[in-house]
Parts: C-alpha cells; sequence; structure tokens
C-alpha cells in the first residue's frame, strides 16, 4: 500500500510467452448439399483420430518452445546480470528454439488445412490456400501452372 494517497500500488504482469499463436477454428457446418451418407460414418472417424494426435503434437511442441523461450530468457539474463554474456550459448540456445518453432509452424499448418479444408499448401512460403486460389495470399506466388506458350 503506497503511504501517499491510500491506494494499492499495481504491479506490472509480464507479456505472454512465445508467439502467438492462431486460435482454433469453430466447427463448420455442413451445407445441405454436403449432407453425409451413413457409410461415411467409419472413414470421419479416422481423421479425427489424426486431427486428436496433431492437436496433442501441437501442444507438446508449444509446452517445449515455451519452456525454452523462458530458459534461453533467463540465460540471458543469468548473464547480464553477471556482465559475462556469452553469445556463442545464448545463439545455439536460439538456433534449437527456431528448430522447435518451425516444427510447431508446420504442425499448426497442416491443422489449419484440416479446419479450413484447403486445396493444398504454396510451394513458395506453405500457406495453406483454398479453392480456385491463383495467387498466394501471403507471397503472390502462382498456384495454377502457367503454359509457356500462352
Amino acid at each position: 500500500m503506497s503511504a501517499e494517497n491510500g491506494k494499492t500500488a499495481k504491479v506490472p504482469t509480464a507479456p505472454p510467452v512465445g508467439p502467438p499463436r492462431f486460435p482454433a477454428a469453430p466447427p463448420r457446418k455442413p451445407r445441405p448439399d454436403q449432407a453425409r451418407k451413413p457409410t461415411d460414418a467409419p472413414a470421419a472417424a479416422e481423421p479425427k483420430e489424426e486431427s486428436a494426435e496433431l492437436i496433442a503434437q501441437r501442444d507438446r511442441l508449444l509446452e517445449k518452445f515455451t519452456v525454452m523461450q523462458a530458459d534461453l530468457g533467463g540465460a540471458f539474463y543469468e548473464m547480464a546480470i553477471r556482465d559475462h554474456v556469452r553469445l556463442d550459448v545464448l545463439t545455439r540456445k536460439a538456433a534449437e528454439l527456431q528448430r522447435v518453432d518451425a516444427e510447431l509452424l508446420a504442425v499448426e499448418r497442416v491443422l489449419e488445412l484440416e479446419r479450413a479444408d484447403a486445396a493444398g499448401l504454396c510451394p513458395g512460403c506453405g500457406a495453406p490456400y483454398g479453392h480456385a486460389v491463383r495467387f498466394c495470399a501471403q507471397c503472390g506466388t502462382p498456384l495454377v501452372p502457367t503454359e509457356a506458350g500462352a
């Protein structure tokens, strides 16, 4: 409590650890023309199991990423307060963190493909794209093969 005005002082909170991630998309409602037949039920169960496995893998990677990021920040802090920063150690930890982040991004893109019912991944940047899309929205790469004679 502050002695001057009798109010409690606010303690600043730390920002969230880890990069922002895409929120899960709400479940999609099937269109009337896409009604499922009763024979489709066994085939529909398999992708859900695969999705559950991918979600579990994403959660494990996200937890690992968060721990590694906190470890990197803690290592830098400890080195800085002792005025003995070792860039080789920090660079090695950052490279490991970057590898986990790339793996996490790959899993998230696969999950995004499943959620968005995308047509595929851009060959240039790996972003998912929808049906009848001619250019990647992220990098502008043509997604439709072009003929040399046209």
